[in-house]
């Protein structure tokens, strides 16, 4: 049997019976509050939008949007760290990026300072070895020094996995970086943990509101899909758009952004290799009224 909802009611709404009211991130407890708390941020948030907001922070799954460019995808995740005041990691990706850029990579250059500074205190470590096996057991128990969180640099994955109170990880236009690279999210994704080979697993202090955005350049694999939920955001009415417009340029005449806006959206209608973005009709906006 279904469990019945009364009318009206709110079935995100925090309750001791409801297991999606269980959330780090209270200012994302309520869909109207979520549009409310966004609006006065000075984005405009749609219910759908809200909505995945909302199952995001109660289920802890990273959120994957897609769109073409200038829909407001990095800007919604920008707002939700605002939001919710929590710092904003972002990782910015692009063709070639590695484990070193955006997991972690060693300070080499301060662990070869510290073996020359060390290197006088190695021949005590060496003295009455008896043998090679037992000088390699040495300065393997000597060399472990050199790879602890001292000598370790957080890339932005890391980096959000060791925010005390949690935060917002913004993973940008994901559809840039190669293939290969979605294998390491995946862990992340999922676990919200990062395994390192000389340290072992490190795991989340507090879970990341998680956001990943795509301009469908190319496909994306099933394993990263299937560890998130989708939310597509296409170009928005004429109506929400003029709405967006009067947010950010409050000193420009109604009928004035009436008309800019159907003039993008006219725009927008042609053959065109990019379409203006949403920021550019505001950009725009903002020179009538200079």
């Amino acid at each position: 049997m279904q469990p019945v909802v009364e009318a009206g009611s709110d079935p995100f709404k925090p309750n001791r019976e409801n297991p999606l009211s269980d959330t780090h991130y209270p200012a994302l407890s309520d869909i109207d509050a979520i549009q409310q708390a966004f609006e006065s941020a000075g984005y405009i948030c749609t219910t759908r939008i809200a909505t995945v907001v909302r199952l995001a922070a109660a289920l802890e799954k990273p959120v994957l949007i897609e769109g073409p460019p200038g829909v407001g995808k990095t800007e919604l995740a920008k707002t939700c760290a605002m939001v919710v005041d929590r710092p904003l990691v972002r990782l910015q990706c692009y063709e070639g990026l590695d484990e070193s850029k955006a997991l972690y990579e060693w300070k080499y250059g301060k662990q070869l300072l510290y073996t020359q500074l060390l290197k006088e205190q190695l021949g005590d470590v060496l003295d009455g070895a008896k043998g090679l096996n037992e000088s390699m057991n040495r300065l393997h128990q000597f060399s472990d020094v050199f790879y602890s969180e001292a000598f370790l640099e957080s890339r932005p994955l890391l980096k959000a996995m060791e925010e005390d109170n949690g935060g917002v990880l913004l993973i940008d236009e994901i559809d840039k970086a190669d293939f290969e690279f979605e294998s390491l999210l995946l862990e992340v994704l999922s676990d919200f943990q990062v395994s390192i080979p000389e340290l072992g697993t490190i795991q989340a202090h507090s879970k990341p509101l998680v956001f990943l955005t795509s301009n469908d350049t190319r496909d994306l694999s099933d394993a990263l899909k299937r560890r998130c939920l989708h939310l597509h955001i296409p170009f928005p009415s004429v109506e929400l758009e003029a709405r967006i417009v009067a947010s950010r340029v409050p000193d420009l005449a109604q009928s004035m952004t009436d008309q800019l806006v159907r003039f993008v959206h006219a725009i927008r209608s042609l053959d065109l290799k990019k379409a203006p973005a949403i920021s550019e009709t505001v950009d725009w906006a903002k020179s009538l009224v200079l």
